[in-house]
């Protein structure tokens, strides 16, 4: 089963364009800074993606429409 689950993903984000957008954005700072806003044993993933996605999924991450 892939965690986080998009059913739930798409609850937060309105659409699944947004939702790469962000999460791609998200995982790139991540590869650059090193600089995590959950504790490193709380991810499941270990790949800067799936871990961009969780912090989406736990609320880390605003996401504002214009």
């Amino acid at each position: 089963m892939i965690y986080p689950s998009i059913d739930k993903l798409l609850n937060i984000v309105s659409s699944k364009y947004e939702l790469v957008h962000v999460a791609a954005r998200r995982s790139k700072e991540i590869a650059k800074d090193d600089h995590y806003q959950l504790a490193l044993n709380k991810y499941k993933c270990q790949k800067n993606i799936g871990r961009a996605l969780e912090e989406i999924l736990e609320g880390k991450i605003k996401i504002t429409e214009k």
